[in-house]
């Protein structure tokens, strides 16, 4: 069995450090939404001091999250 994937983005300021907190609330909800577009689950979820750490259930919508990252970075290079 394959340990699962997880993408960890640095997303909000050191102090948003609470999953009750309304951007931690609205980015999640981001993210089930997408999870919905793509017929999967968002199966990990958690904040740690404004670092995000999540995770589907669909190799595919991985693939395509870190592949959008990995452009991302290239731009801002």
């Amino acid at each position: 069995m394959e340990s699962p994937a997880f993408i960890e983005i640095d997303m909000f300021p050191e102090e948003v450090n609470s999953m009750d907190h309304w951007e931690v609330v609205h980015f999640r909800g981001v993210l089930e939404e997408v999870a919905d577009d793509y017929r999967c689950r968002l199966v990990h979820f958690e904040i740690d001091r404004g670092t995000v750490t999540f995770s589907f259930d669909s190799d595919e919508l991985m693939a395509n999250i870190l592949n959008i990252l990995q452009d991302d970075s290239k731009d801002k290079a």
